[in-house]
C-alpha cells in the first residue's frame, strides 16, 4: 500500500528533548505513589452567601484557601476518623494521629519554571484567619530555597531513582507519625482562583479537599476525596456538612470580627 503524502507536512521539523526538572520528578514521584490510593470523590453543595459577605467586608480579603483550611482543620479536630491512615507495613493496619497536620500545595516559579508545592501547617484550627492568610502568602512570595518542605522536597527530587523510591516508600507505609510529619494528614488543592475546580484528585492522603467556583448566589461545589480504605462514604458525607456548618457559624463568626474595630476584635479573638 502506497503511503499518501500529507500537505505541508515537513520531516525536517523536529521537537527537542527536555529533561525533567526537579520539580516535574517532584510530581512524577507523588503521582506514582498517588495511584495506588483506591480514591474516591464525594461532593457537596454548599450556601455560604453570607461567609462571602463577610469576607467582602475586610479592607484586605482572607484567602479562601486559609478559610477552608482552618474550617477543615475544626471538622477534623472533632472527628479523628479524619485523621487517620492506611498503613502496609509491616502488616496491613491503621494509624491515627493525634493532631491535624495540613498541607496546601501552591504553584511556584523555581529556576524558571513552574511547579507545585505543598505547604505544612499543624493544627491550624489553633491559629486565627489572619494567621493563616499571612501564611500562605509568606509561602506564595517567600523564596522558594527559603522554605524547609520546598527546599527538601527539591532535595529529595535530585537523588538517583532508586534511592527517591525508597525514601517515598519509607515516608508513606513504614510510619504513621513520620508520613504526617513529611505529608500532613490532610490536603487542601485548588485551582479555583484561575476559575477552574478539579472533580478527582490523585492524592496518597486520606482525604483531599477541593472546590470549584463561587456562582451568583454564593454557592460551591465543596469536594473530599478520601480512601476508601479508611473510610466509608457516610463518613465523609458527614464531615462535609459538619464543614458547611462551621463555615457558616465559626468561619463567618470570626470573619466578620475581623472587619470590626481592633478592641472588638481583639476581644473576640480573646474569647
Amino acid at each position: 500500500m502506497a503511503l499518501i503524502p500529507i500537505p505541508g507536512l515537513d520531516k525536517s521539523i523536529k521537537g527537542k528533548f527536555i529533561a525533567l526538572s526537579p520539580q516535574r520528578k517532584f510530581v512524577c514521584d507523588l503521582m506514582r505513589y498517588s495511584r495506588k490510593v483506591p480514591s474516591v470523590p464525594s461532593q457537596r453543595r454548599m450556601h455560604l452567601a453570607d461567609v462571602v459577605s463577610a469576607r467582602r467586608s475586610q479592607p484586605r480579603h482572607v484567602s479562601w484557601c486559609a478559610i477552608f483550611l482552618k474550617a477543615y482543620a475544626i471538622v477534623s479536630a472533632a472527628n479523628p476518623q479524619l485523621r487517620r491512615c492506611y498503613l502496609p507495613f509491616l502488616w496491613p493496619h491503621i494509624y491515627e494521629h493525634p493532631i491535624n497536620v495540613a498541607s496546601f500545595s501552591l504553584e511556584r516559579t523555581y529556576r524558571g519554571e513552574e511547579g507545585v508545592f505543598f505547604a505544612h501547617v499543624p493544627r491550624p484550627e489553633l491559629l486565627s484567619l489572619e494567621e493563616l492568610d499571612a501564611l500562605v502568602r509568606h509561602h506564595k512570595t517567600a523564596d522558594v530555597d527559603s522554605i524547609p518542605h520546598f527546599r527538601q522536597a527539591m532535595l529529595l527530587s535530585r537523588m538517583p531513582l532508586p534511592l527517591r523510591r525508597l525514601l517515598w516508600w519509607m515516608a508513606l507505609y513504614t510510619d504513621g507519625a513520620a508520613r504526617a510529619h513529611f505529608f500532613g494528614t490532610y490536603a487542601v488543592s485548588v485551582v479555583a482562583a484561575f476559575g477552574a475546580g478539579a472533580l478527582h484528585i490523585l492524592s496518597p492522603l486520606t482525604t483531599t479537599l477541593h472546590y470549584g467556583t463561587f456562582d451568583d448566589q454564593g454557592a460551591i461545589d465543596v469536594r473530599l476525596t478520601y480512601d476508601h480504605r479508611v473510610m466509608d462514604g457516610a463518613t465523609i458525607a458527614r464531615a462535609l456538612t459538619a464543614l458547611e456548618e462551621v463555615l457558616q457559624n465559626e468561619i463567618c463568626a470570626e470573619l466578620r470580627a475581623l472587619a470590626s474595630p481592633a478592641p472588638a476584635r481583639q476581644a473576640a479573638h480573646a474569647s
